[in-house]
């Protein structure tokens, strides 16, 4: 009796002490100044980086981390694109809008030790200026052009002293504040970018909340808490990981399992499971975005304007709506998401006809070959599955008489393939990165824009965006914009698809993440409990 009594005493310390081992191990077992453990965030995602030097990319995926590598002078609000402070704590702008002042936080630093100052902000803007289009995308499209060019809005940039920044400009620009609290205008660290030339976007320094740490391509990206952040008690986590799970399936389990804490790009079809599982949540991120079928205007048959609006009336758009994206989808008639300035909600869609369809097809040059409709091969947040909408598309155009093929590469060598103008039909779209319509009407419609695959080159388009983005009065913006939007339906280079409200999928125990309607999460007061 009393052996019996020494056991089950035995057992339950046994058991006692191995709960509070398993208290005191979570995850890092470092604790941070309220006395919580830190923990490590692991991100889970579809598709990997494509550069980690946020001046050089076009990508959601690569924003997504420079996003909490580096940081911006201004900065958008927690749910939406409101400008807000970050690298300079105040700014004043001239009467004639010409003239940009910021003054700057005081005492921050580089990951690599080096000082931010203002003198370090004019390095970047010099970098950025002198390059070209290839080189720097998003500052031609943003800027009207680089230095010397006949458009390029810049005139000057200055270091006053330390901690103030002078940014002069040859006419007003709208979008500016806008624009420089895009990721892709984050600033980068001087020195490392000397030192590692080239090799820069795979060695990234900013002023962030996280260092870089490791890439394993197409795997996993490592980073670690900055322990010199400038502002004090972030980040909450010590360690941040992105990991690159194509299959949505397998990212969903992931999740699940608690392989992952955050899993992003799911399929709609996912929500049922999330929403009944107790140790998961489900998010929505707010939507900022359009999927489209792109048409490459300089290869046959699409050069034909007949061909164009006769595969814009065969495809049934309602109904890839209601068969992808279980209610988080609405069917777009603009390459403009709703929320913008200027949205033209008057604009004429393309109706589903399939008989119209068939006689333009009949009219027009289209003489009967095999199209190739190219389909993304991952995730995004305006398309979850891309190879099953490019199916549905292509049972539409056979019902017309069009023969296509579906086409795939891997993602980096898609989007380059597409930028260059070397598919017929297409699937992409895009998230605006600031809320300004001047973002992705730009990147997707200015002669020289970087997201310009359609290869579309009018000069009344041209005119309007160059001067919509120069002036700050915002009736004539919108009047601007509506034409643009109007013109875009006459010569449809795109077939606007949908706008979806993208969701993701957390654990329960992730706390204070609130996806961004840009898909650039700041990451940095996400806690794991």
């Amino acid at each position: 009796m009393r052996k019996w009594l020494v056991y089950s005493l035995m057992a339950i310390i046994l058991v006692v002490l191995s709960a509070c081992g398993k208290d005191s191990t979570n995850n890092s077992g470092e604790s941070n100044n309220d006395g919580e453990k830190q923990s490590s965030l692991v991100y889970g995602r579809g598709t990997d980086s494509v550069s980690l030097d946020p001046i050089t990319i076009t990508d959601g995926e690569s924003f997504k981390v420079a996003r909490n590598i580096y940081e911006t002078l201004v900065q958008f609000g927690e749910k939406d694109t409101s400008i807000k402070p970050s690298l300079a704590k105040e700014w004043k702008i001239s009467k004639d809008q010409l003239t940009y002042t910021f003054i700057l936080q005081e005492g921050v630093k580089f990951q690599d030790g080096t000082d931010f100052n203002a003198e370090a902000v004019v390095k970047n803007f010099e970098r950025w200026m002198n390059g070209t289009v290839d080189q720097f995308p998003y500052y031609g499209d943003m800027f009207g052009g680089f230095k010397g060019e006949k458009n390029h809005m810049i005139d000057s940039v200055k270091a006053v002293d330390d901690t103030t920044f002078e940014l002069k400009l040859k006419k007003p620009s709208a979008a500016l504040l806008n624009n420089l609290a895009m990721t892709a205008f984050s600033i980068a660290s001087p020195t490392a970018i000397e030192k590692e030339g080239d090799k820069y976007g795979e060695n990234p320094v900013g002023t962030g909340p996280f260092k870089f740490v490791s890439w394993k391509r197409n795997n996993t990206i490592e980073l670690e808490k900055n322990p010199n952040y400038w502002q004090k008690g972030y980040p909450k986590v010590s360690k941040l990981i992105y990991r690159t799970l194509p299959d949505n399936s397998a990212r969903l389990n992931s999740l699940v399992t608690g392989e992952i804490d955050i899993a992003d790009g799911l399929s709609p079809s996912d929500h049922t499971r999330i929403e009944q599982d107790q140790n998961l949540q489900l998010l929505k991120r707010p939507s900022f975005n359009v999927g489209y079928l792109g048409m490459t205007m300089t290869q046959k048959p699409l050069d034909d304007k007949k061909v164009r609006e006769a595969v814009s009336m065969a495809i049934d758009r309602q109904a890839i709506v209601n068969s992808f994206f279980e209610g988080f989808a609405t069917e777009a008639k603009n390459p403009l998401q709703p929320t913008a300035l200027g949205y033209n909600e008057n604009t004429e869609p393309y109706t589903f006809d399939v008989e119209k369809a068939k006689s333009l097809l009949k009219e027009s040059s289209y003489d009967g070959k095999v199209v190739e409709l190219w389909a993304m091969p991952v995730p995004r947040p305006y398309m979850p599955d891309g190879q099953k909408v490019a199916e549905a598309i292509q049972k539409n155009l056979e019902m017309i008489g069009m023969k296509t093929k579906i086409v795939t590469y891997e993602w980096a060598t898609y989007l380059e393939k597409t930028r260059k103008g070397e598919a017929q039909l297409f699937l992409l779209g895009g998230t605006s990165d600031n809320g300004d319509p001047d973002n992705l009407l730009s990147l997707f419609f200015y002669k020289s824009g970087s997201l310009n695959n359609s290869q579309l080159h009018d000069e009344k388009i041209q005119k309007w965006l160059a001067e919509a983005r120069s002036t700050t009065d915002h009736a004539k913006r919108e009047v601007i914009y509506a034409d643009i939007q109007n013109r875009l339906r006459e010569i449809i280079p795109v077939l606007p698809l949908v706008h979806s409200t993208p969701i993701v999928g957390a654990r329960s125990n992730v706390k204070n993440y609130q996806p961004h309607p840009t898909e650039a999460d700041d990451l940095k007061d996400v806690t794991v409990k």
